[in-house]
């Protein structure tokens, strides 16, 4: 089975996808992080391809960066000075060629995440 990567970002809040949050893809390794990509998630909460295709996807550690912060502005939640969640960052490793799930579960005031299938 060749690997690859997939979120899905939901609002737990407002109980529906969270449509148009920009999350960025970085690869780490040697102590730094190398930016691979920016996406968008769709009207389904999810992207409209595969974050890391079979084709790029290689074992290691990678995060995820979900911009929430500018996603719950966009919604019209009342920010606060500073925003409780702004940039959530999920770093986590891939150790063998698989599907890799990665969700989000957002609210204004609290977010989950899980290896999902």
């Amino acid at each position: 089975m060749a690997g690859y990567l997939t979120t899905h970002v939901l609002d737990t809040a407002r109980g529906c996808p969270a449509a148009g949050m920009r999350i960025e893809l970085f690869r780490v390794e040697d102590g730094g992080r190398t930016h691979l990509k920016t996406v968008e998630t769709n009207a389904d909460g999810r992207t409209d391809a595969q974050i890391l295709p079979e084709a790029e996807f290689q074992v290691g550690t990678y995060e995820l960066v979900f911009h929430a912060g500018d996603y719950l502005d966009g919604c019209g939640v009342p920010p606060e000075a500073p925003r409780f969640l702004d940039v959530i960052p999920l770093r986590f490793g891939m150790s063998e060629a698989m599907h890799y799930h990665v969700p989000l579960l957002l609210s204004p005031f609290g977010y989950s995440t899980y290896r999902g299938s």
